[in-house]
């Protein structure tokens, strides 16, 4: 489903350049659930985000089934994301004028839902993770975890193949990560790949595979 080969990143440093991505090497299958795992600021971010086209590698070619996906036109990269891509981010990255339901809604955009069904889908979705009765809200008037479960729904909403998750329980409490962490691993079981950037070992259990990144490079433990 999703593979990485030889991605290198470098960040501009104040005084000298900041090697991030060692020619990092990666796979998953469909109908995995994998977990890269490493301290902060090892790079887990970045790679996640390489791997979803939100930011282009120095070197190295990222496939999605047999297409290098990192190869395609920046225009191509956006309407790849919109299609086969469920991004989970750890900022939550909702836009403030919309409502928690539009929110959600911003994602049918990119594979042309129907306003109506839409709206019936996310409606459902919200309920689904005990947002029901926040439809309406906008994200400052949502505590962090809310808003989790929101950007939650937003990249689920168009069923896509890969979701690729930053941190998803991180601002959750128990009972609603929970939640979270099983409708991850849910999807994976039906077919879904799943990757996971995360610190917890309550995500990392019972995961298809777990990998640290440290040095710049990824070794499966």
């Amino acid at each position: 489903m999703l593979r990485a080969e030889g991605i290198v990143k470098t960040y501009r440093g104040p005084s000298a350049p900041i090697p991030v991505l060692a020619g990092v090497d990666f796979s998953v299958e469909a109908g995995e659930f994998t977990v890269i795992a490493g301290p902060s600021g090892s790079g887990k971010s970045t790679l996640l985000n390489v791997l979803g086209l939100l930011e282009d590698a120095d070197g190295g070619t990222v496939w999605f089934r047999d297409v290098a996906v990192t190869a395609l036109s920046r225009s191509d990269k956006g309407r790849h994301r919109g299609r086969f891509v469920g991004f989970v981010f750890q900022a939550f990255l909702l836009l403030p004028s919309l409502t928690a339901l539009d929110n959600v809604l911003l994602a049918g955009r990119y594979v042309g839902a129907a306003r109506a069904e839409g709206r019936r889908r996310a409606s459902a979705l919200l309920e689904q993770f005990g947002m029901g009765e926040r439809g309406a809200h906008y994200p400052r008037e949502l505590s962090g975890g809310e808003q989790q479960r929101v950007a939650f729904c937003r990249a689920i909403f168009n069923d896509p193949p890969l979701i690729l998750a930053d941190e998803p329980t991180g601002n959750l409490d128990d009972d609603n990560g929970a939640l979270i962490l099983k409708a991850l691993r849910a999807r994976a079981q039906a077919g879904g790949t799943v990757v996971v950037v995360t610190h917890r070992t309550d995500v990392m259990a019972g995961a298809d595979a777990v990998y640290a990144l440290e040095n710049g490079r990824l070794r499966r433990w």
